[in-house]
């Protein structure tokens, strides 16, 4: 593969202010952070929404419909909108940004599972914003819920739309799972597997795993079926999109993934991530895909049929 495309996931929900400067917090600054991650080379612009003046996990679409218009009017990168918005939404709360502007792809994460992150409040020793220590703390009691309900309930809101999904699977059973909505019919190909490694509950950051999740969905699906990527979280990041590379697959970055560009300093944007991994593609003589090529590969409807 010679085109490789690059996402970019802008702010998550996993982060938080006082973790880093540079986590985009306002429509303001995830406006201005997208564009500059399409401009320096992502494809795919991976979007979830905070509160403006506290920087907490929103999945209110107001507050979406303050940044997804000027990312559209200013680049043509595909804009994702995440359905997985934070553990502590229903699932109607993390769908209704989705389900208003049709957009040509979400994240769906393709099944429950435990979803932690308590570790990382012991590097904050100044707090922010008073809901940030008991979210981080508490998070060892976190339940990411997407049942077998739940996903067809996502699938079938946004089919008319034709939105078309990253397949968050954070496990060798998430392939399975996505393999049974595959034989109901409920997602066809080609389709988008977005494989992720080192959050605690998922499956590990071992190059061993990364072999065996791409042999797996090769056994399941056909390796011409579906076009597949890879994100490391943390310290993983740049080690695991280079031994993507190296297989043939895609490349996810941002700081939603990892604050950090390399080990023990921050990036001090999303945009620098990118440039990162469009210079470890050019060392492997790879080119980032443009949005006009992953729109092609990925068989999504354009951004003239969304409501953004």
């Amino acid at each position: 593969m010679s085109k490789v495309i690059i996402s970019c996931a802008m702010t998550g929900s996993v982060h938080t202010p006082s973790m880093s400067d540079a986590l985009p917090v306002t429509p303001e600054e995830i406006a201005e952070q997208s564009v500059a991650a399409a401009e320096a080379g992502a494809a795919i612009i991976h979007l979830h929404a905070r509160i403006p003046e506290t920087g907490a996990p929103t999945g209110d679409p107001d507050v979406f419909a303050q940044f997804l218009p000027r990312i559209k009017q200013r680049t043509d990168a595909v804009i994702n909108i995440t359905t997985g918005g934070s553990t502590r939404m229903t699932v109607e709360e993390r769908l209704a940004a989705a389900v208003r502007f049709k957009p040509e792809m979400c994240s769906l994460n393709m099944g429950s599972m435990n979803f932690a992150y308590f570790g990382a409040a012991k590097r904050i020793t100044n707090w922010k914003h008073g809901w940030e220590e008991a979210y981080v703390v508490n998070s060892d009691d976190y339940i990411f819920r997407n049942t077998f309900r739940d996903i067809d309930y996502i699938l079938t809101s946004l089919r008319e739309a034709g939105t078309r999904f990253e397949h968050e699977c954070y496990d060798v059973g998430h392939l399975y799972n996505l393999a049974h909505f595959v034989d109901r019919g409920l997602i066809e190909a080609p389709f988008f597997i977005q494989m992720i490694f080192g959050i605690l509950g998922g499956i590990g950051a071992d190059l061993d795993n990364l072999m065996f999740m791409k042999q797996t969905a090769d056994r399941l699906f056909g390796a011409s079926t579906y076009q597949w990527s890879v994100l490391g979280a943390g310290r993983h990041q740049m080690p695991f999109i280079t031994q993507a590379a190296l297989l043939g697959g895609h490349v996810r970055v941002g700081l939603e993934d990892s604050l950090f560009i390399e080990p023990r300093k921050f990036a001090v944007s999303n945009a620098e991530q990118v440039a990162k991994a469009v210079r470890i593609l050019a060392e492997m003589g790879h080119e980032p895909a443009s949005p006009a090529e992953a729109r092609a590969m990925l068989g999504l409807k354009g951004g003239d049929r969304t409501e953004i």
